[in-house]
C-alpha cells in the first residue's frame, strides 16, 4: 500500500474574483467547477495524470502557509508569460526571475492575490 499522488490542494481565498482571475490566466489551469461569483472554486491541471487546484471563499486564510510547487515544461517561458500579463502582473507578484538550482531545477517563485507562496519549476 502507497500513497501515489496529491489529488488536490484547497486555498481559503479572500476574494474569489481575482483569484479565479489570477489562476485562470496560468497555462493549462482549466475551470470545472464554480467561478468568480462562487463559494467554491476548482481548477483542473491535466496532464498524464489529474490534479485539481480548490479555491475556497473565506475571510481568513493560515499564515505561513507553505508553498506549492507546480512542474512546467518550460519554466522561463512561463515566466515571460507571467510578466507580461496584466492580470497576472496586477493581481499577484512575481517574487524572483528563474534560477538553477542547486537540487536540479531550474525555478521562479510568485504569490498570489492571497500573498500564498507559489513555485513553478522545471527539472534539469
Amino acid at each position: 500500500m502507497k500513497v501515489t499522488k496529491i489529488s488536490a490542494v484547497t486555498l481559503p481565498v479572500s476574494d474569489m474574483k481575482k483569484s479565479v482571475d489570477f489562476y485562470s490566466k496560468i497555462p493549462n489551469f482549466k475551470i470545472v467547477y464554480g467561478g468568480p461569483d462562487s463559494q467554491f472554486t476548482s481548477f483542473l491541471i491535466e496532464d498524464t495524470t489529474k490534479s485539481y487546484l480548490n479555491l475556497k471563499l473565506n475571510e481568513v486564510h493560515p499564515p505561513n502557509f507553505g508553498r506549492i510547487i507546480f512542474y512546467v515544461d518550460n519554466v522561463d517561458d512561463l515566466f515571460a508569460y507571467m510578466e507580461s500579463d496584466e492580470t497576472i502582473s496586477g493581481l499577484g507578484k512575481l517574487e524572483s526571475k528563474p534560477e538553477d538550482a542547486e537540487w536540479g531545477e531550474r525555478f521562479f517563485h510568485a504569490l498570489d492575490p492571497d500573498g500564498y507562496k507559489l513555485s513553478f519549476a522545471t527539472p534539469i
